[in-house]
């Protein structure tokens, strides 16, 4: 055994690691700076995004006509660029 001095630094390391890293990481400054650049790679605008989903049966097959219309129309436009 390595002794009680030993305990007393483990005990600080395992004490000292999480709240160091809880200041460094739940800095606002570095959430804006790391991590919305990355979300706004990731995900899409919020503009783009579905608010409501439609629930009944009429309104879910003309969301998924209209999803499919899009896509063709992309598909086609793209064709026509190659």
């Amino acid at each position: 055994m390595a002794g009680p001095n030993l305990e007393v630094f483990k005990f600080a390391v395992y004490l000292f690691v999480p709240i160091v890293s809880l200041v460094y990481f739940g800095d606002p400054a570095w959430y804006h700076r790391h991590v919305v650049p990355y979300r706004e790679k990731l995900f899409p605008p919020i503009e783009k995004t579905v608010r409501e989903l439609p629930f009944e049966q009429h309104r879910v097959r003309e969301e998924l006509e209209r999803i499919k219309k899009e896509r063709l129309e992309r598909r086609d436009a793209q064709s026509k660029d190659s």
